[in-house]
């Protein structure tokens, strides 16, 4: 199988640095691993991805919510990664608290348990609803691992055919004289356009974002700064990496900069 999130003739640079730190949190879940020989190098490539990042960074939530995505409907796959993970992160959870956590009714969170118990994937210790305590069973937990495999190479597939996408329409700022960009705005959206730069001769020259709480944060080898800073970034075009006010962004822009600014929107693209 192979995981790479390459296409012919395209390269495909990875996020820096998330490899390492997300690597070392699958590790602690699947401590096994090592064991494995070439698994973790497999999976490399399917970490780089900033969604997968979020999904192990976010232990101890809840890091797969069914309903969170517009476009794709809930598999069966997908629920019983929900339900496994939520095991996973919190063993004492009740079936009810469970089927808050990953948007499924209490009657099919009560049949998936059912389904993981029958396939020897979850044992069960305690005689009553209150003292019941879910277990990943070492097959369940190698199911569980193989789930967020495959879960992170169907994201990775997705995420790269978006930053093919959006690298060829930046390589139009290109040929039209734009060297330099600034980036506004500190979000997904942000991430898969600071990717698809890489693939172009175009220099970031910093990123903003008008929220205080993002503002001082690290973003892909970048101090997130404040709107003002954009006078020192020296870029010859700003572009609005944000889908949501962007008319608000865009006159944030010239009160900063002045109307001699170029300013782009992703959506534009």
């Amino acid at each position: 199988m192979n995981l790479s999130c390459r296409s012919p003739g395209k390269s495909c640079h990875v996020l820096d640095g998330i490899f390492q730190e997300t690597g070392s949190l699958l590790m602690s879940f699947f401590p096994q691993l090592a064991d494995i020989p070439g698994l973790l190098l497999m999976a490399q490539e399917l970490l780089d991805c900033p969604i997968i990042e979020r999904m192990i960074r976010g232990r101890g939530r809840n890091m797969i919510r069914l309903l969170e995505s517009s476009f794709h409907t809930p598999a069966t796959k997908l629920r019983r990664l929900s339900v496994l993970m939520a095991i996973h992160n919190s063993p004492r959870l009740s079936q009810h608290k469970i089927a808050q956590m990953t948007d499924l009714s209490s009657s099919m969170v009560n049949n998936y348990m059912k389904k993981l118990q029958k396939e020897g994937f979850v044992r069960v210790t305690g005689n009553t609803n209150r003292t019941q305590v879910y277990h990943l069973t070492p097959a369940g937990q190698k199911e569980l691992f193989s789930l967020i495999l495959e879960y992170s190479a169907e994201n990775i597939r997705l995420y790269s055919a978006a930053k093919i996408q959006v690298a060829e329409r930046l390589l139009k700022f290109h040929s039209e004289g734009i060297r330099s960009i600034a980036l506004f705005g500190a979000a997904e959206t942000a991430e898969v356009v600071h990717a698809a730069l890489k693939d172009t001769p175009l220099t970031v020259t910093g990123i903003v974002d008008s929220s205080p709480s993002k503002q001082g944060t690290r973003f892909n080898g970048f101090v997130v700064q404040s709107p003002e800073s954009l006078k020192e970034m020296k870029a010859d075009a700003v572009l609005i990496t944000s889908f949501a006010r962007q008319e608000e962004i865009n006159g944030c822009i010239q009160k900063v900069l002045g109307s001699g600014i170029q300013v782009r929107k992703l959506s534009d693209l």
